[in-house]
């Protein structure tokens, strides 16, 4: 772990960001395996997942915005976080509006092209948060710790799984080989360790945007959550076991941020 803390905060972003394209990876490779996966294991998944982003998002991004943008004398600081936050949560509305629209206007079999762009470019965000957490750790911030940017990662990283098992699969149904099935559902966690990277380097650069950024960071992964993981994990018909896994994720980011971080 020591030798993790001393690297420059770029290449721990790198070195994590490839660990949440890695279990994309791993999701996808489901399809040499199975036919299918346990729908409860999967919306499990993504419960818990959902409550570590959500935590993640107030503990690790929010409120080292607010105290950031205060530090920094921005007047009022709040609105920055808040400017931040809807932004980042408008993007990805837009993204989404421009996809849908789009996909009403394909064919049948043009459909899975159009699933492996939406969430090839909604991981672009999620990567960038990751980025973000691993580069702010060099400024010190108050509820900024190596610890939280990793529980964030991992959180990530989870949803990832079945993100890249909804992609191979599907492309297996179509009759795409498994082999080459497997490869196009990895792929698309590729821009993962690219983002990260660029957002890391970003923080870096450019101090007085982090309170802005974190906040952006923090309004994609909401959006991300309310939008897709916890409408999906609630697709199965034990609802409030699966609101508990949420729960869970949530309470075990909170220990851990606020008793280690």
């Amino acid at each position: 772990m020591n030798w993790f803390i001393n690297l420059n905060p770029v290449m721990q972003a790198f070195i994590a960001t490839m660990f949440t394209w890695s279990i994309t990876i791993l999701g996808a490779s489901i399809v040499l395996f199975f036919k299918k996966i346990n729908k409860n294991i999967m919306d499990a998944t993504l419960g818990i997942a959902g409550g570590v982003m959500i935590a993640a998002a107030f503990f690790s991004l929010i409120s080292p915005s607010l105290e950031l943008a205060q530090k920094l004398k921005f007047n009022p600081y709040y609105l920055v976080t808040t400017i931040g936050f809807i932004l980042g949560g408008i993007l990805l509305f837009i993204g989404d509006k421009f996809f849908n629209h789009y996909y009403k206007k394909q064919n049948h079999t043009k459909r899975i092209f159009m699933l492996i762009a939406s969430i090839t470019l909604h991981n672009i965000p999620e990567g960038m948060v990751v980025g973000v957490a691993f580069g702010s750790i060099a400024y010190n911030i108050d509820g900024v710790t190596i610890l939280s940017a990793i529980m964030l990662a991992i959180g990530i990283g989870l949803q990832n799984f079945p993100e890249g098992t909804a992609i191979s699969l599907p492309l297996r149904r179509e009759g795409v080989s498994r082999i080459k099935a497997f490869i196009i559902g990895s792929l698309t966690g590729i821009v993962e360790p690219i983002s990260g990277v660029l957002g890391a380097l970003l923080v870096l650069k450019v101090r007085n945007l982090l309170p802005l950024l974190l906040a952006f960071a923090a309004g994609a992964m909401i959006y991300v959550v309310v939008e897709e993981i916890v409408p999906e994990s609630q697709t199965n018909k034990r609802k409030d076991l699966m609101a508990l896994f949420t729960l869970i994720g949530f309470s075990l980011m909170m220990v851990l941020d606020v008793a280690f971080g």
